[in-house]
């Protein structure tokens, strides 16, 4: 049994992300939209699929149908024709259609703001609702996809089994001032440098506060981040 990785320290963790933050500073979603509409339903795509395949497919449907009026009209089987490409399209196409259908019948057209609304929509789970939140409503949630998982577990900023300790640990440890944008650092950290199969530790400049055993780094360098942790 693999032994779970040690969680850093408060201080360790503020710096982490901190480090995080100076190495993207003007970080946020690779999605593109141009509403909270847009948003959400871009979000209810990604899931297992690449934000590029998401706006691939979005343009062309977001040119038809902006807001949820339009999409109700274009329908399930209007909406499976733009997604085709992407993963779970047929599912996906569906609970569209319904979100769409409910928030014209329940919100007026506009996408709520809060948790129990947003995950009553069809298609909608904690972590959709934790990114609408956050990057519609500027609320500090914290949405924990594969990338947070693993990067919480891998170096320590917050392990745990589930996604939601995972979530909770992030929350308990990052200051409250950093975990809107932490959200978005993380991601693209875990996008584009702490890989699954293939860290590029080398490229990291969190390294010093990361207690992953295993860090992918030059022998010597390795030396030196082992005696600065």
């Amino acid at each position: 049994m693999k032994k779970q990785t040690k969680r850093m320290s408060k201080v360790a963790a503020k710096a982490f992300i901190t480090a995080l933050a100076e190495a993207n500073p003007n970080a946020e979603s690779e999605l593109i939209f141009h509403n909270n509409f847009e948003l959400l339903v871009s979000v209810v795509l990604s899931a297992q699929a690449t934000d590029k395949s998401v706006n691939k497919a979005t343009e062309p449907l977001f040119k038809v149908a902006p807001g949820p009026k339009e999409m109700a009209e274009l329908g399930e089987d209007g909406i499976a024709h733009f997604i085709k490409t992407i993963g779970l399209w047929r599912a996906k196409a569906r609970n569209v259609a319904l979100l769409s259908n409910q928030l014209l019948q329940k919100h007026n057209g506009e996408v709520p703001s809060d948790r129990t609304s947003l995950e009553a929509l069809p298609g909608v789970g904690r972590k959709t609702a934790n990114v609408v939140m956050n990057v519609a409503f500027g609320a500090d949630t914290m949405a924990v996809d594969t990338h947070i998982f693993r990067i919480g577990n891998r170096t320590g900023l917050a392990p745990g089994k589930t996604t939601l300790q995972v979530e909770e640990g992030l929350i308990s440890q990052i200051p409250k001032a950093m975990l809107r944008p932490a959200h978005h650092w993380l991601i693209l950290h875990g996008r584009y440098v702490c890989k699954a199969r293939s860290p590029e530790c080398s490229k990291c400049n969190a390294t010093q506060w990361c207690l992953y055993p295993e860090k992918n780094l030059p022998e010597k360098e390795l030396h030196t981040k082992r005696s600065l942790s």
